[in-house]
């Protein structure tokens, strides 16, 4: 079977229980078209770059699929009768990843509080060596 990554924006003012039994209720979607989800990661509550239908944040959720494509538009267009998703995305992928997605170790990242990541929380630039400090000069 094809593997799909889902991604959906649920509404803001939902709590983290209500986005959950969301995706547990599209997840039985795909069960009954003889597919599954391989795995499921909350993003959590975050900003939206612009404002979407007056929300301004929402809840992000991705579902890493196994599925045939028949289960993947059932799920899609339930995702789209759904008032409270109010964006997603569904891409086909050669082969699902087994590792975090980049959102999930970004978030872990910030929780450990590593050294190298900046004082909000984001990575370290990567590439570029940091500016050698310059020496006072001497009076003349």
């Amino acid at each position: 079977m094809p593997f799909y990554e889902h991604v959906f924006l649920a509404r803001q003012d939902l709590t983290a229980a209500q986005v959950e039994t969301l995706t547990e209720g599209f997840t039985k979607v795909l069960a009954e078209g003889k597919g599954r989800v391989a795995n499921s990661e909350y993003w959590g509550l975050r900003t939206l770059a612009y404002r979407i239908a007056k929300n301004r944040k929402a809840h992000y959720v991705m579902l890493n699929i196994d599925a045939p494509a028949a289960a993947v538009a059932e799920l899609e267009r339930q995702v789209g009768l759904n008032e409270d998703i109010i964006r997603f995305m569904t891409v086909r992928v050669d082969a699902l990843s087994t590792e975090p997605s980049a959102m999930t170790r970004r978030g872990d990242r910030a929780e450990r509080g590593d050294r190298e990541a900046g004082r909000d929380g984001a990575p370290a630039r990567e590439g570029r060596p940091e500016r050698p400090r310059r020496e006072p000069r001497a009076a003349a």
